[in-house]
């Protein structure tokens, strides 16, 4: 709750080590009296400090692009983590879009194989019928992407999986050499609290489903997944820029992260950028894309035509350029609190 909030308006970490999107998932399993749990949990030191003392061992699993746009974040995350020097904690980069690209998940294999050997180091949580403690975990994975939902959601699945497997075969439900693919019935049902487990981390924190959700729901993409991931990126994209300045005000209210004092108003008036600019800038585009189209259709020989269409064609343009530029000024931001 300390850092709670939406996907464009709360993101990374404040001074305190708190972070946007911070998930703990348990994957618990009951049989035959049998009790066991996977745990995944989601500033850099204090960050870190935090997780050393709530889970023992930390591996930090990046997910991130290490070229392109997001390459500025990862060698920034990379040379933090350097700089902590603790032997308990182990920085591991796995750039999963130039690995697996965009269809390829069954990849993430090669980063199992890299892991699973700490992975058996830091163990799960096992109590026999008697409630004996067999065995507790004593170490994490942190996962984390650039928003911490896609990515992160499939590879969590993964390591998921790798524990259930673990978990079935020490209760003694598995042969040794079984794995959760061969029970048609399980391997469904986990496919479905996997997927439903991405979907409602990510609707609360973008307002969509997760993307590559069809990867962890049916083992494979799909083309009706790839226009559904189309579809939600789209909607991230007006919910995170038009919808969500008001969410977030609306969570830090209830979080307490604003306090109301009687005799000062809240400064929640909407200005005229957001409420007229946008729609009016949609409009002038709109008519002029269509008017310059007509007017292109209609070229001859008249001077004056191309006169006109290429004035058409640059009041179009300019309103594309004035909106890219003043694009932050158009957006509705939180009025509540002040971003950190």
């Amino acid at each position: 709750m300390k850092r709670a909030g939406t996907r464009m308006w709360r993101r990374g970490a404040d001074l305190d080590g708190n972070v946007a999107n911070f998930v703990e998932s348990e994957q618990i399993l009951e049989s035959q009296g049998f009790f066991a749990s996977y745990t995944q949990p989601i500033a850099v030191e204090r960050h870190f400090r935090d997780l050393r003392k709530r889970y023992g061992d930390i591996l930090a699993i990046d997910l991130i692009n290490q070229q392109g746009g997001e390459s500025v974040l990862s060698v920034a995350y990379r040379e933090a983590m350097e700089k902590l020097s603790d032997e308990h904690i182990r920085y591991l980069p796995f750039d999963f879009h130039k690995i697996c690209g965009h269809i390829h998940f069954e990849r993430l294999s090669a980063l199992y194989d890299d892991i699973k050997e700490e992975l058996s180091r830091q163990g799960c949580y096992l109590r026999d019928p008697m409630g004996k403690v067999l065995e507790v975990q004593k170490g994490q994975v942190r996962t984390n992407c650039i928003d911490c939902l896609d990515r992160t959601n499939v590879t969590q699945s993964l390591l998921g999986r790798k524990a259930l497997e673990v978990q079935l075969q020490r209760i003694g439900i598995l042969e040794p050499n079984n794995t959760i693919q061969q029970f048609e019935s399980l391997e469904e049902k986990f496919k479905l609290l996997w997927a439903d487990h991405g979907d409602h981390i990510s609707i609360q924190y973008s307002g969509t489903g997760a993307l590559k959700g069809d990867f962890v729901r049916f083992g494979k993409r799909t083309i009706r997944g790839i226009l559904q991931d189309g579809l939600n990126s789209a909607t991230r994209y007006y919910l995170n820029n038009f919808r969500d300045g008001i969410k977030q005000d609306s969570i830090d209210l209830v979080a307490g992260h604003y306090q109301v004092k009687r005799g000062t108003p809240a400064s929640l008036q909407i200005s005229w950028k957001e409420t007229f600019a946008l729609p009016g800038a949609l409009a002038t585009f709109m008519a002029g894309a269509y008017f310059t189209s007509v007017s292109v259709r209609q070229l001859g020989t008249d001077m004056y035509q191309y006169l006109y269409t290429l004035m058409l064609a640059g009041v179009t343009g300019g309103v594309v350029a004035l909106v890219r530029q003043q694009g932050r000024n158009l957006t509705v931001r939180p009025r509540l609190c002040k971003m950190d």
